[in-house]
């Protein structure tokens, strides 16, 4: 299970960043991963505690398709990002707008994945145990994720912004660089 674990965040990695053309941007959007596992796993312990549900193989299929399912959000605000700021945006309004144009399509299309899996999980039933845990797993990964992507991924977005306004103003000033509030 560990190396299918392994192998399929290389694979997502190097599909990520022939998207992108970017190993920082395809990073960005592979530090959903490791949040999104943490909330899989939690999920599956709760699920754990209240009706028994083993590490069985559909659940470790879970958390592979967790992989594939919790990108897609990282994905749609960093290259929206990117585009905005191709278009000249500052790197702030790049995110901004990024965040205020996705928002509706990453809670939708993660409100309908765990929409999906809910019945899943909590309605009990003829067949329900056996999918149980890849649901435990899905739900509480992409929950987590997406407050992940909403929340923390915008400000990781911005971390350049500084060092991107004094590389443009040292090029406009002759390589010194000029700041309000500095001089006299």
């Amino acid at each position: 299970m560990g190396r299918s674990f392994l192998l399929a965040i290389v694979i997502l990695y190097l599909l990520v960043s022939a998207l992108f053309r970017s190993f920082r941007d395809s990073l960005l959007v592979l530090l959903v991963l490791p949040l999104a596992t943490v909330g899989g796993v939690v999920a599956l312990r709760i699920t754990d505690l209240m009706v028994f549900q083993p590490m069985d193989l559909l659940t470790m299929i879970g958390f592979i398709t967790l992989l594939g399912l919790v990108v897609n959000n990282a994905i749609l605000l960093v290259y929206q990002t990117r585009t905005s700021e191709r278009a000249g945006a500052s790197r702030r309004d790049a995110v901004e707008k990024a965040v205020r144009i996705r928002l509706r399509p990453i809670l939708m299309s993660t409100l309908t994945s765990l929409f999906g899996m809910l019945p899943l999980l909590v309605i009990p039933g003829a067949g329900t145990e056996l999918y149980r845990g890849m649901a435990a797993v899905i739900v509480g990964g992409m929950s987590v994720s997406t407050a992940f992507t909403l929340i923390l991924l915008p400000s990781l977005l911005r971390l350049g912004e500084e060092r991107q306004g004094v590389a443009i103003g040292d090029t406009l000033t002759g390589g010194i660089a000029v700041r309000q509030g500095e001089g006299s």
